[in-house]
């Protein structure tokens, strides 16, 4: 696939068109130039002549535990697996809510096991067996989901908790009828998770902005299926942060000079809370920097604008990567 691109008109540069724009002092005007991118045994059967007699059957099982240690059985778990849980929510990043989901995922699936192989006291089999078949269910989700936010389908705490929504709503009530029949505790579930959203910000809305006083200009192409965020530093600093959707197009104006690094992402859903795409989300970087000049002259004053574009197209000249999502500015 050919990669992204980066254009100009006048100037051939390398591989990158550069666009030189003029004017008088008087009335300046500018030209254009882009960059784009993108077991069992055997039986027997004894015959015997003589009278019957009774057989022991031998242990059915473990002997059902008294309320109060089904009480404390549960106990040192409930806290655990509430804390794993919690604490998959409150997940700030996409690494660490990847650690955060595998955990939950250990914590839950550790202790159905455990709860297996216990009797609880015999009014509350049925609520108890509910319970440990919601915790197996829930991390046996979990181990999907790891995948999802490891390829970047899901991006957010938010996103995972929407995408576990039948299995969470499942074990709160399984944990909440456990501790309603006798105070036990058995509910880990302290939030509700919200229905899938596909929110959007207006095509050309500044996340960030500094001042743009220059003369060049900054035209982003996304013809791609997803809305991005490009992300332009000068330095170490954010010069600015512009939404555009997908299909669209939008020129940031007043752009002063300097060498840029052009970062841009990917998504759908946009969370103004965590800044970010809640689904199929991916950060990537152009490798080249930009560079906006202008120059005076008796005559003239003559500055640079670029394009970029934000998917593939025939000729593009500027290569991408990929960008850790933990390094991606804000």
């Amino acid at each position: 696939m050919a990669p992204p691109r980066l254009i100009c008109s006048t100037l051939a540069v390398a591989t990158l068109t550069l666009a030189a724009c003029s004017a008088t002092p008087q009335r300046p005007s500018g030209g254009e130039a882009s960059v784009s991118g993108v077991g069992g045994g055997t039986g027997s059967i004894v015959a015997n002549s003589g009278p019957a007699t009774p057989q022991s059957s031998g242990p059915t099982g473990p002997a059902a535990l008294t309320a109060e240690a089904y009480k404390s059985e549960l106990g040192t778990k409930h806290k655990a697996m509430l804390d794993a849980i919690n604490a998959m929510a409150g997940a700030r990043t996409v690494k660490t809510l990847n650690q955060r989901v595998q955990s939950a995922q250990e914590q839950l699936l550790g202790a159905a096991n455990e709860l297996t192989v216990i009797a609880p006291p015999q009014e509350v089999r049925a609520q108890h067996d509910a319970y440990v078949a919601s915790l197996r269910e829930f991390a046996t989700q979990l181990g999907t989901t790891v995948g999802k936010v490891r390829s970047g389908n899901l991006c957010t705490s938010s996103a995972v908790l929407t995408d576990l929504g039948d299995r969470l709503d499942s074990l709160d009530q399984a944990g909440e009828a456990l501790q309603g029949a006798g105070g036990y505790p058995a509910d880990v579930v302290t939030m509700k998770a919200k229905g899938k959203q596909s929110r959007r910000l207006g095509n050309g809305h500044y996340l960030r902005k500094t001042s743009m006083s220059g003369r060049s200009s900054l035209q982003i192409d996304n013809g791609g299926t997803r809305d991005a965020v490009v992300t332009v530093l000068k330095g170490k600093s954010t010069a600015f942060s512009v939404y555009v959707r997908k299909k669209a197009k939008f020129k940031v104006r007043g752009v002063r000079d300097g060498s840029y690094k052009i970062f841009f992402t990917h998504g759908v859903d946009w969370d103004g809370k965590s800044k970010s795409f809640t689904r199929e989300c991916s950060f990537e970087r152009f490798q080249k920097t930009v560079k906006f000049k202008t120059t005076f002259t008796a005559t003239q004053i003559r500055w640079h604008d670029w394009r970029v574009t934000l998917h593939a197209i025939s000729g593009g000249n500027a290569r991408t990567s990929d960008v850790d999502p933990e390094q991606f500015p804000h």
